[in-house]
């Protein structure tokens, strides 16, 4: 098992290295020029994710789908992973984190563009889609495609499932002393009453449950920021400098300069926001919208919601904390945002222990879909009912196991979806180029295509 551990943990950190990110921040940036800044119609996005395209084909509404791809992205990566950036990386990584968002906006539209567009309807009227129809009908390489849903299903037991179901138990565990058998059971039987009723149970779930947590969580960030308000000028400068220059703060806390701030505030804003990954666009494709660019436009702003928002306010949140409190050593990434959270006397814990355990709870239910799409691609709809039962099982497993090995193998093969995903939005660039001046240049976002 020691071997196995180091092999995934040598092979995570090798995919997720230099190359994995020029590869996913190149796609961002190149999107973005050829698609003339669809970033510039993020507000119409906004607009359009909370309006109903009637009687259009798709399972759930535009809302509904973002809701289901906002609870698998916005989790604790946008907490944790941040204040490891920072840890690591130093304030200046927060800067190349949120960049890594503004330029995935295009990633983002690009693959909700693609999903909707090679999409098909299932024997029952379904809609199911993603990159691995775009890489069957759009490419012609269905065995590209089938990796990508082995990649898939492997990375939503891991870092989908398992993982965020023992985040759940073992802070349960930490604040109030609950048995992880306990929450583990609690945990499954919650997951199992929303996963068996497919699409619209997770979406209805999602989106009554991913507004709330985003409020509770962005108003304790402000709340802290409000008490650190002299030190916010302060926080920014410092931040656009530890960008690009060596720069020591705090009890010790160092950043590394232009190189370790990029690798390690890239890395975690990718990892958030999951643009390029693959997977958001999965549930982008059971969107009810009369044409592909809508919804791409609705997906798009997942990332804006995800990383340019949430993980930004987090990052401040942290900076400011420690420029406040310079007497205390952060180097350890979970420690860093506790103490932050814990200068809001009684609420500050809370407010953090609630986002996070809601966070993973909604990471369960948006990976049990991405999953449940990969697995009909691979074995059809017959298979479906076993999966969800081996789903909640895992859920179960995951709140008691040791999971140290888990983490490695569900990191590596995120970033193994993300290749084949990449693949398709480069190849298919001339496609996104062609659907996003017809629909979005030429102002007929209302035009019905289907």
């Amino acid at each position: 098992m020691q071997d196995i551990q180091f092999f995934f943990n040598k092979l995570s950190g090798l995919l997720w290295g230099w190359p994995m990110i020029i590869l996913l921040l190149g796609t961002h940036i190149f999107l973005t020029i050829r698609l003339k800044f669809p970033q510039r119609k993020i507000f119409k996005g906004i607009a359009l994710s909370v309006k109903s395209d009637g009687d259009s084909k798709g399972d759930v509404s535009q809302f509904g789908a973002l809701a289901t791809a906002l609870a698998a992205t916005i989790g604790t990566g946008n907490i944790i992973g941040v204040a490891t950036a920072v840890s690591l990386g130093g304030p200046g990584a927060v800067l190349w984190c949120w960049l890594s968002g503004v330029f995935g906006i295009a990633t983002k539209y690009a693959e909700g563009l693609l999903a909707v567009k090679y999409r098909i309807t299932t024997s029952d009227g379904t809609m199911i889609g993603g990159p691995m129809y775009a890489l069957e009908r759009g490419l012609k390489m269905k065995w590209l495609a089938v990796l990508f849903c082995v990649f898939t299903v492997l990375a939503a037991l891991g870092i989908g499932c398992s993982v965020q179901s023992n985040s759940i138990s073992t802070m349960l565990y930490e604040s109030f002393n609950v048995p992880l058998y306990v929450s583990g059971a609690v945990t499954a039987l919650l997951v199992a009453l929303v996963i068996f009723f497919g699409i619209k149970g997770i979406a209805s779930v999602c989106g009554a449950l991913v507004p709330f947590m985003a409020f509770f969580y962005v108003a304790g960030c402000i709340v802290i920021l409000a008490m650190n308000a002299s030190f916010l000028g302060n926080a920014l400068i410092l931040i656009f400098k530890s960008a690009f220059t060596p720069q020591a703060i705090g009890g010790g806390l160092a950043g590394g300069g232009l190189m370790v701030a990029m690798r390690y505030g890239i890395a975690r804003g990718l990892f958030s926001n999951e643009s390029g990954m693959g997977s958001a666009p999965i549930v982008a494709a059971a969107a009810r919208t009369k044409n592909p660019v809508r919804q791409a436009l609705v997906s798009a702003t997942g990332t804006f919601w995800d990383t340019v928002v949430v993980c930004a306010m987090t990052g401040l949140v942290l900076v400011t904390s420690i420029l406040r409190y310079p007497d205390i050593d952060y180097k350890d990434g979970a420690l860093l945002t506790k103490l932050a959270f814990s200068k809001i006397k009684i609420f500050g814990p809370i407010i953090l222990n609630v986002g996070l355990i809601t966070f993973a709870f909604s990471t369960i239910l948006g990976w049990a879909y991405y999953a449940e799409k990969a697995i009909e691609y691979l074995g059809g709809k017959k298979v479906i009912f076993y999966y969800r039962i081996l789903w909640v099982v895992v859920v179960f497993v995951g709140s008691v196991a040791n999971l140290s090995m888990v983490w490695d193998l569900a990191d590596s093969m995120n970033a193994l979806m993300a290749i084949p995903n990449l693949i398709s939005l480069l190849l298919l660039t001339s496609i996104l180029v062609k659907e996003t001046n017809k629909y979005l240049w030429s102002d007929k976002l209302d035009a019905n295509e289907f």
